[in-house]
């Protein structure tokens, strides 16, 4: 597959916190083709947590209900703690009322299921902090 003429715009680091090892696969298999430059898939909060004390990715995906956490937004909540230079996280989720308000307003919220080039076209725009946006059959091929 080509790589997307828009992949200057996307981050070049980016973290998939997702136990479902085939989506994880799918996504970083997305993101590599969009033009991502490296991806890294951790399935669990601790794997995940020493991903980000190893290096700082551009970008987060982030499963909210992860198989050894129910509440994965608290990595996003460690995240926050960065200040301004902070990776831009994205939710992905199948129950996104379950997220906290205040924690969801951290990003952008996708809706499981979800076309992998959602998210794609997702990190070539602008990050807009503070608004929810659930995306699900937002972004539709013609």
């Amino acid at each position: 597959m080509k790589k997307s003429r828009s992949s200057s715009k996307l981050p070049r680091h980016v973290l998939v916190v997702e136990d479902d090892a085939i989506i994880g696969l799918t996504l970083e298999q997305a993101l590599l083709d969009g033009g991502v430059s490296k991806v890294e898939i951790c399935p669990t909060t601790e794997e995940a947590l020493a991903a980000l004390r190893r290096k700082q990715p551009d970008a987060i995906v982030l499963d909210v209900h992860l198989a050894d956490r129910d509440d994965g937004w608290a990595i996003a909540e460690l995240v926050r703690t960065l200040g301004p230079d902070s990776p831009r996280i994205i939710f992905s989720t199948g129950m996104p009322r379950d997220i906290p308000e205040e924690i969801a307003e951290l990003g952008c919220v996708l809706e499981k299921p979800y076309e992998p080039e959602v998210l794609v076209a997702l990190l070539t725009e602008p990050a807009r902090k503070g608004i929810i946006s659930r995306l699900r059959g937002a972004l539709r091929p013609e």
